[in-house]
Formats: structure tokens, C-alpha cells, sequence
């Protein structure tokens, strides 16, 4: 028991392989679970038996004599189970189950081994059918999950070629083993066909194989007890017993162990691929009795006449029915088919079938061979379902690319097989990118290999195919380096290939790769490469990454002058992430400069960078750079007129372009600019009208900004820095220049104008002379009056000085007098200004009397004076008025003066 634990735990298929946790499939009594070998990921099945499934549902008889033969019975069934897995190890052909792990023994007693990665077994995928046809087509319980979480139905298809090209392969085991091997398989039932990844059909459950009567070949199997094997034992379960509804008559009636037998098998095995349901036209359930009661009569024995017991809702295909099944399913060995003969039947005469069996013989054909048929596989591609080119042709091709002289035709069928595929996205991921890889990239050498340049170019050319079925981290990582890797070959046809697929490419591409990785090499490829054909793809390539259309979809002219009208509908291929402002400007447009070549191909090639720069850059590099650029461009001595004038209108697009940015530019600059000049002259006229009160030391200045940035208060709007509550302060007292006229309201206060105790001797000639403004002041001396200073009015501020020192009224008799005043003639020589200061105050609303005179020459006549209140008119009078007993007011100072 010890050494059963240890042997568990030091199990090779335990330590070596990741399983599922639940099987996917059954078949006989063997569970088989989807497993993963874990150093290399490859996929592999674990077949387990479990030792209670041993126990019959019906349990065994009781005592111990029973016990220890259930125990023996038990032993037996272990041992042919043992020989079942070991007999895969030495039979190895590629239509017997490929075995990769022995037998082992589990914990419980059990057994496993593991094999090649299998799908199902042929009667759980018929028992698959039968479920789909009763439920109205559900959906499969074969369901596989991805390596990246999804879930899949797998792809199970019984079509008329999936069954011929089984058949052939069972018939090619079968052969093998009555042959080669010298055995008879003797229990062949769907339970012992397996349905592997690829599609094909296995031989297995060779529990009850053994060398038959006529058998030559050394074996170490025994021979098989018929009596024991035929015999059913109901304390074991029917799936470790022989199937008798498959079994041939020549054990059962003739006790003969013929390699004719498993063609019998086979017959029946065909027949259920039909039936309804999918099960043997014979039906004893285990009983050698009824199986013998069924050959007994004609009726009951499945022949042509009663189309082997199957209903004639599904009749059997014409050549089965009439000349395959008739010399399989026959009462004399005699009669029947060998394996070998069976695969020469008229049935597997077509082209299809015959395709398959090529393609399972390619290994060993010629060179010359191998080439036609990858030449003429296209031609017959469309008429393959498509399960059989998924699971049975694309992975012989793969499987055929090393060889490097097929690798162009190769690529080309496999293409074509993904175009036409439903499940194509998810074949080249898996199966085709892998290899790909593998031949391109890891393979790599310093020689040029013409054959492996070959196969490349199919791969470019079929970029677009790849960029369907591609997804963008898939691309970058693994096709994406191949690009690259063409880019930078030092074949043109490859360099010009791979600039070709760039519209393919970049729509999957993100924009740091292709700045940090996809366009230094195509920069470097255009730097260095002296093929023009090079250079002009290039530079297609450089419009494309600036955001231009194809080659192909942008301009009608294929002479590359780029007078074509470009296309304006938008490609479906470009990328929406082009090169940013800076790669162009400061890495593509140098590269443009150093053109040295005046090909015209070349020089309107690189027009049409041009034009995608002019939308990317700014205008001041197109103004510094492009256009010297475009200038010496047009200038060059091999273009001609209609070039010419496509550089031309370029350059003056540019030139209008910048012409409208910059006006636009600076028409904004000026406008802001008037705006802050006219809000600097509002502040300056504040700020010299405020000086004159800047007797605090405290002005509108920068003291004004510091007090706002340390108050946090906003800036008082009236601008007085001591005046926080806002109030508008007084305007303050200044001479008033311009006239004033009678409909004027005065001011409220009036500031005097200057102090009579100033110091300095104010300048006489700056006043105008005194002249009488009413008929009741008669000069002394009129003309001296008017020779010596003619009569000017008196300005404003001496009229509102002189008018409103007093209030009273004038004394109209005394002015009535005709007394001269004594300092009349000095008049000229005293300011207006200092006439009123002695006067006696007067009413500001007297009205004098009506003139009795004329005035006389030179006397200015008081409608010449304005008419304004307080006016120096009414000051003459009030002087008349004063007494001569005492004087007042200048005349105290009539001798000084």
C-alpha cells in the first residue's frame, strides 16, 4: 500500500501535466480530461479509469465464494485494461491514438495514461447528433474554454467527407494491424474510435486485440479466449465486456478469430454513421442468443435488400449502398474486403477524398510533386467544408513549411483557406502567427535566402488579410517585427513591400509605437536606400503618417507629378494617429531638405509631404522653413510647367495661410493693445488731476497698488486712497478758461483766485483796461482811453470775483452825479482783478437803469460785455457810489499808486 501512495505521488503525468477539472468526454470505460503538458503548453488528454466504476448497478451475488470471483473478475478487467494502454506504447502508426505517457496506476487503485489531445470519441459525437436532432439543433455541450477566458463551441461535423476520410484512415489501421502487426482488434465500436484536434480518426480500445488464426508477426499479446470475452458477466458493467451488437458472426457462430471479423465491425460501424439513431442495426443487448436469433432470418439480418435495417428516411449514399457495405456486411469471410481493398473502393473515388489522401501522404512525395499540388490546391479549395480545411489541410500545410522551397505556395493556400474560413480570426492567431514566428523571426541568418524572401512577400502582400484577422497587441507583437524586419532588408522588392503595407498597419498601431518604433526605420530606410523607387515610397509613406491618403486612393495621375486633385473622401485604412507637430518639424521635414536628387518623381512625391505639413505645422516654420524648402524645389531644372505650377500653388496656399494667421494676429494684438493704451491715458489724466491734493504725501500710484495687495480690498473707484467709503470727493478750484454765458448755473463756492498780500508785483500788461460799462460813468479822458489800451472784456474769473463780494444794492443817485472819480485816468494802469477788492458788496441780481445816452468814442458798450452775473458791468457804479469823505478800498492807496 506504501509503495501504490508513493508511486501516486511521484506519478510522471501528475507532475508533468495540468488537468481539467472535469472531463470532456467518455468513452468506454475510460473518463477523458483536456490536459496541458506544463513545460511546454502542449495539448494532451489524461484517459482515467476509476476502480468503483467496476461495481455493477445491480451489485453481485452475496457469499465469499462470490466475492473473491467478483475480486478475480475485477483483476481481469484491470489487467486487459493494463494491456490496452500498453499496446498503444508498441503499435505506433498515425491511425492508432498516439500514446505519450503510460499507464500508471492512481491511489484508489485506478488507472491513467495520456495521449495526443483528442476531442471526443466517434460514439459521443454520434450520441452528440442524436441529442441535436431530438432537441431541434441545441447547442453542443462541447464547450472549450481559451486560454483567454472565452468559451467556444468546438467543431463537430459528420459530412459526407469527414466520413469517407475517416473511413480511410480507420482502414489504414486496420490494415496495419492485420498485416503489419498480425492482430485482430476485435472489438471495434465507436467507443474505440477517437475523434482528435485535427479531425482524425483514431483506432484505440484494444482491451480485446490479439493475433489472429493466420498471423505470422512475433507478439507478446495473447491469443483471445472467445468463450470468456462473448460470455456477458452481469456483475460488470458492459462497457469493460465485448460489444456484441458490433461483433462478427465468425465469433459468435463460427468461434473463428479471422482478420475478416473487424471488416465486419467496420460495416456495422458505417451503417450506424447513418442510422436513426446513430447506434448498430443490431440490437441483441449482450445476449449471445438474440444475436444468433437475428442471423437466423433473412428480415432481420441487415443486407441490401432491407438497406441494413436503416429507415428509409435516411437512405444511404448510392455507391455505399450498393457496392461498399454489400462486401463488408456479408455472412462468408470469404467475401469480404480486406482493409487494403477497402480503401480502393469507387466510393473514395473523388476529388476531395483523394486531395486528403495526398495531403496524409505529402511527407513522402517529391519536391516537384509537393509544388503542383500547392499549385492546384486553390482550384479545388471552395468545394472543402470548412471543418475539413481547418482541421485536416491547413495544419499539413504548416506542418510543411519547413521545407522553405514551399514556403511562397504555402503561405498563399493558407491565406486563402483563412479568407474563406468562419473561424479564421482565431485559426492564424493560433495556429498560422505562431509559425510565422518561428520561420521569420527566430530562424534568422546573415545569408540571403531567396526562397524565405519569397514567402515574406506573400505575407506582405496579404497585410490586409492579416490586419482583419489581427488584433492590434497581437500585430504589434508578432507580425509587426516582421515589417520591420522587411523594412530593413537589403532586397528593394522587400523594402518596397513593406512601405506598401503601411495604410494596413497603422490602424492597428498606437501612437508611441509608431513614432518611437515604426518611423525611425522607415526614416533610415529613406536615408540610406539610392533606388528612387525607394525614395518615392518613402515619402508616400511619410504622407500617410502625416495624415494623407494612400498612393492608391489619392490622386487619378499614376506618373507621381502630383497634379492629380487629391481625393477628399477619407480613406478607410489611414490611422487617426499620425506624427505629432514636433517629429514633423524637427525629424521629417530635415529629412525632406536633404533631398539631393531632382527627379521629378521624387520632388512631387515630396509635394505631397509637403502639402500634409502645411496642416501640421505652425506657421511660423512654414514661413522659416517649408518655404525656402518649396521655393528651390520649383525651381528645379527638370520640372516642367504643370509641376511647376503645382509647387506654385502650394506655396501660395502656404503664403495665404500665413498671410491670414498672421493678420489675424496681430488685428487681435491691436485690439487689445488701443484697449490698454486708452484705459493708460484714463489713468494718467486721474492721476495729474489728483496731484494737486497730494498735500498728505499719499497718491494713486504705486502706494495705491501696495495698499490694495495688503488690505485685500479692491481699489476704490474714485481713487482716493484716504476716501474708503467710496464718496466722491470735490473737484478742486482751477481757472476757468473757456467764456460763460448767461443760461450757465454758477458753482456753489468759488475759490479765490490768487492772495493780495502776495509778494511778487503781479504783470500789469496781462490785464485788460478798465472801460465803463454803463452811460452813468463818463470817462475824463476818452481819448486818451482809447489810444492808449483798447477795451478788452474782463475775463470770467475776475466778472465771478467782482460780482459776488457783496449783496447790497446799488445808490442810483449817487451815481447820477456827474463828480468824476478822482483816480479815473489810472484806471488803464490796475488789474481788473484788484478793481472790485474795495467795493462795497451789491445785490447780484441789480438791474441798472435804462442808458439816457449814447456811449461815447471808445467807450466799449455793454452789450459787448457777456452777460454774466456778478460781471465787472455792475463794478464801475459801485466805485461811483463810494464817499468822498472816506475812502475804501484802493483809493486808501491812491497816492502809492
Amino acid at each position: 500500500m506504501f509503495s501504490s501512495a508513493l508511486k501516486s505521488f511521484s506519478s510522471n503525468i501528475a507532475s508533468n501535466y495540468t488537468l481539467a477539472p472535469q472531463p470532456n468526454s467518455i468513452s468506454g470505460p475510460w473518463r477523458i480530461f483536456d490536459a496541458k503538458r506544463k513545460q511546454t503548453g502542449k495539448a494532451a488528454s489524461v484517459f482515467v479509469f476509476e476502480k468503483k466504476n467496476l461495481e455493477a448497478p445491480g451489485g453481485g451475488l452475496g457469499g465469499r465464494s462470490s466475492a473473491s470471483s467478483v475480486k478475480r473478475a475485477y483483476e481481469e478487467v484491470l489487467e486487459r485494461l493494463k494491456r490496452e494502454a500498453s499496446s498503444l506504447a508498441r503499435l505506433r502508426h498515425p491511425s492508432i491514438l498516439e500514446l505519450a505517457e503510460p499507464v500508471e496506476e492512481t491511489r484508489s487503485g485506478g488507472l491513467m495514461f495520456a495521449t495526443e489531445a483528442v476531442t471526443c470519441s466517434l460514439a459521443g459525437l454520434l450520441q452528440e447528433k442524436d441529442e441535436q436532432e431530438r432537441a431541434g439543433g441545441r447547442a453542443s455541450r462541447y464547450v472549450v474554454e481559451d486560454s483567454d477566458g472565452t468559451r467556444r463551441r468546438r467543431e463537430l461535423e459528420i459530412d459526407e467527407l469527414e466520413i469517407q476520410k475517416g473511413l480511410l484512415q480507420l482502414a489504414k489501421g486496420l490494415e496495419f494491424l492485420h498485416e503489419s502487426a498480425g492482430l485482430v482488434h476485435a472489438n471495434l465500436t465507436p467507443d474505440a474510435i477517437m475523434v482528435n484536434a485535427k479531425g482524425d480518426w483514431k483506432i484505440s480500445g484494444l482491451a480485446f486485440c490479439g493475433p489472429h488464426e493466420s498471423s505470422t508477426a512475433a507478439t507478446s499479446l495473447p491469443p483471445i479466449s472467445l468463450h470468456e470475452v462473448l460470455n456477458h458477466d452481469p456483475r460488470l458493467p458492459r462497457s469493460v465486456q465485448l460489444n456484441v451488437d458490433y461483433t462478427s458472426p465468425d465469433f459468435v457462430l463460427d468461434n473463428t478469430l479471422a482478420a475478416s471479423a473487424d471488416m465486419f465491425s467496420l460495416g456495422l460501424l458505417i451503417v450506424s454513421l447513418y442510422n436513426h439513431p446513430h447506434t448498430s442495426p443490431l440490437s441483441t443487448g449482450g445476449s449471445l442468443s438474440s444475436y444468433k436469433r437475428i442471423f437466423s432470418s433473412s428480415s432481420t439480418t441487415p443486407t441490401r435488400n432491407n438497406n441494413f435495417l436503416v429507415p428509409s428516411s435516411h437512405p444511404l449514399p448510392p455507391k455505399l449502398a450498393s457496392e461498399l457495405l454489400p462486401r463488408l456486411i456479408t455472412r462468408r469471410p470469404a467475401q469480404r474486403l480486406s482493409a487494403k481493398e477497402f480503401q480502393e473502393a469507387s466510393y473514395f473515388d473523388n476529388i476531395l477524398v483523394s486531395t486528403v489522401r495526398f495531403l496524409d501522404a505529402l511527407p513522402g512525395k517529391t519536391p516537384n510533386e509537393k509544388m503542383q499540388f500547392m499549385r492546384g490546391l486553390p482550384r479545388i479549395m471552395p468545394q472543402f467544408p470548412k471543418s475539413v480545411l481547418e482541421k485536416k489541410v491547413l495544419p499539413a500545410l504548416l506542418e510543411e513549411m519547413k521545407d522553405k522551397d514551399l514556403l511562397a505556395p504555402i503561405m498563399t493556400n493558407i491565406f486563402a483557406m483563412v479568407k474563406t474560413m468562419p473561424t479564421g480570426k482565431r485559426t492564424f492567431t493560433e495556429r498560422v502567427v505562431p509559425r510565422l514566428r518561428e520561420i521569420f523571426l527566430t530562424s534568422s541568418s546573415s545569408e540571403k535566402d531567396t526562397a524565405k524572401e519569397a514567402g515574406l512577400m506573400i505575407l506582405l502582400e496579404n497585410m490586409q488579410t492579416v490586419g482583419e484577422v489581427c488584433s492590434g497587441k497581437e500585430f504589434r507583437e508578432d507580425i509587426l517585427p516582421i515589417v520591420m524586419m522587411s523594412a530593413e532588408s537589403p532586397t528593394h522588392a522587400l523594402e518596397d513591400a513593406a512601405l506598401s503595407t503601411l495604410p494596413f498597419v497603422l490602424p492597428l498601431l498606437d501612437f508611441s509605437t509608431i513614432k518611437n518604433e515604426l518611423f525611425p526605420v522607415i526614416a533610415n530606410l529613406f536615408t540610406k536606400t539610392s533606388s528612387l523607387s525607394i525614395k518615392i515610397r518613402g515619402l508616400e509613406a511619410f504622407c500617410t503618417l502625416c495624415g494623407g491618403a494612400p498612393a492608391s486612393e489619392a490622386a487619378s495621375d499614376d506618373d507621381l507629378n502630383g497634379i492629380g486633385v487629391p481625393d477628399k473622401k477619407q480613406s478607410t485604412t489611414s490611422s487617426s494617429a499620425i506624427l505629432d507637430r514636433y517629429t514633423v518639424q524637427e525629424k521629417l521635414v530635415p529629412l525632406l531638405k536633404g533631398i539631393k536628387t531632382k527627379e521629378p518623381g521624387v520632388m512631387m512625391a515630396a509635394l505631397k509631404v509637403f502639402r500634409q505639413v502645411g496642416e501640421v505645422a505652425d506657421i511660423d516654420f512654414l514661413a522659416m522653413d517649408v518655404l525656402p524648402i518649396l521655393w528651390s524645389m520649383s525651381l528645379g531644372p527638370l520640372l516642367n510647367l504643370q509641376q511647376f505650377q503645382a509647387f506654385m500653388s502650394l506655396i501660395k496656399n502656404l503664403s495665404g495661410k500665413i498671410e491670414t494667421e498672421h493678420t489675424r494676429k496681430l488685428r487681435d494684438l491691436s485690439n487689445n493693445g488701443g484697449n490698454s493704451a486708452s484705459a493708460r491715458s484714463n489713468a494718467a489724466g486721474r492721476h495729474v488731476a489728483g496731484s494737486s491734493e497730494a498735500h498728505n504725501g499719499l497718491t494713486n500710484g504705486d502706494d495705491a497698488d501696495f495698499e490694495t495687495l495688503v488690505s485685500g480690498r479692491k481699489q476704490n473707484q474714485n481713487g482716493d486712497l484716504m476716501n474708503d467709503w467710496g464718496v466722491n470727493r470735490g473737484a478742486p478750484a482751477r481757472s476757468n478758461d473757456a467764456p460763460t454765458f448767461s443760461w450757465q448755473t454758477p458753482a456753489s463756492t468759488l475759490q479765490p483766485s490768487t492772495s493780495i498780500n502776495r509778494a511778487v508785483t503781479p504783470d500789469l500788461a496781462s490785464f485788460a483796461a478798465l472801460t465803463p460799462s454803463s452811460q452813468f460813468s463818463r470817462p475824463l479822458q476818452p481819448g486818451r482811453t482809447n489810444s492808449s489800451t483798447p477795451s478788452m472784456p474782463p475775463t470770467g474769473t475776475a466778472q465771478a470775483t467782482a460780482g459776488l463780494t457783496g449783496g447790497a444794492s446799488i445808490d442810483w443817485s449817487a451815481a447820477a452825479r456827474s463828480s468824476p472819480s478822482p483816480w479815473s485816468s489810472q484806471a488803464p494802469t490796475q488789474p481788473s482783478s484788484l478793481n472790485g477788492l474795495g467795493s462795497a458788496p451789491r445785490s447780484a441780481f441789480s438791474i441798472p437803469p435804462p442808458p439816457t445816452s449814447p456811449p461815447s468814442v471808445g467807450q466799449a458798450p455793454s452789450s459787448y460785455n457777456f452777460p454774466t452775473l456778478g460781471s465787472s458791468t455792475t463794478a464801475r457804479p459801485q466805485n461811483n457810489s463810494t464817499s468822498s469823505g472816506q475812502k475804501s478800498g484802493l483809493d486808501k492807496y491812491e497816492s502809492l499808486l
